[in-house]
């Protein structure tokens, strides 16, 4: 893995109307990366139940909030290191249950080395990983 700490955004939160069915997709499609599952917080006093997933030396940075509404054209991309693990989480998220939406290719329309794969999660979210060096 990579020094990501030259990230700026500290987390973010996801909103899903059912975060059990949530939890089941993006569990395996995000271990494809190497990301995993951190801190489980149940619903309480400070709202609905939460589950915070990153990087295993890291916190927890990508969020999954319990009784939201998805929002429309909603894109996650997960940067990784090799186009190796942009196949890998891609067929993981259609093992899951994912929707195809692009294979993973070469698309020089964003930069020469940009080897992106994209999926809608069974929320509706399309996600992506994608690879910024050459092959």
């Amino acid at each position: 893995m990579t020094d990501r700490s030259g990230s700026r955004i500290d987390h973010l939160n996801i909103a899903v109307p059912d975060i059990g069915a949530a939890m089941a997709f993006y569990e395996p499609v995000l271990a494809a990366i190497g990301i995993t599952q951190m801190l489980v917080i149940p619903a309480g006093a400070h709202g609905p139940a939460m589950t915070g997933y990153g990087w295993p030396d890291r916190k927890p940075y990508f969020w999954l909030v319990d009784q939201g509404t998805v929002g429309t054209n909603m894109h996650l991309a997960f940067t990784v290191d090799t186009r190796v693990e942009v196949d890998t989480f891609h067929r993981a998220a259609l093992a899951a249950g994912a929707t195809e939406r692009e294979a993973p290719a070469v698309r020089t329309e964003y930069h020469p080395d940009y080897y992106g794969g994209f999926v809608d999660d069974p929320h509706g979210i399309n996600l992506e990983a994608v690879c910024h060096h050459p092959g």
